[in-house]
């Protein structure tokens, strides 16, 4: 548990970083649309590595293994982590974060840049650390 309790609280501070640049439009009176899309798009990196490693623990410790994040996002969405309403926004998260890792031109990152700051994707992660908060005083 305290394992999980750790993993979890580094997934709260990479959403709290993340949560910083999407609802920060202040940051474009001083930076520049290229730099806010590479450090948006790099703080979902770390958003959803961390989301994914805390899942993936919370599962183990109920008996269930996953290695890798889709099908912990589908273990969670089967053990009531993930909220129905949420479950395409978590499938998209997974074909979002495979193009990052890929993307070398501005075109494809002002795209996925679109999808990662849309209110659908922030909605879903902070539901999830809800539930695994939820979970941690249980």
């Amino acid at each position: 548990m305290e394992k999980l309790a750790r993993t979890v609280e580094r997934f709260e501070k990479a959403l709290k970083k993340f949560e910083e640049v999407v609802k920060n439009p202040q940051l474009f009176d001083f930076l520049s649309r290229e730099l806010i899309v590479e450090i948006t798009t790099k703080r979902f990196e770390y958003t959803y590595e961390s989301m994914w490693k805390a899942i993936q623990i919370f599962l183990r410790e109920n008996g269930i293994e996953c290695a890798s994040p889709l099908r912990c996002f589908k273990e969670a969405f089967k053990n009531g982590l993930i909220d129905e309403e949420y479950g395409e926004a978590f499938a998209r998260m997974v074909k979002i974060r495979d193009e990052l890792v890929h993307t070398y031109d501005e075109e494809r990152a002002e795209r996925l840049y679109a999808e990662i700051t849309s209110p659908a994707i922030y909605d879903a992660v902070s539901s999830l650390l809800a539930r695994l908060k939820e979970n941690l005083k249980n």
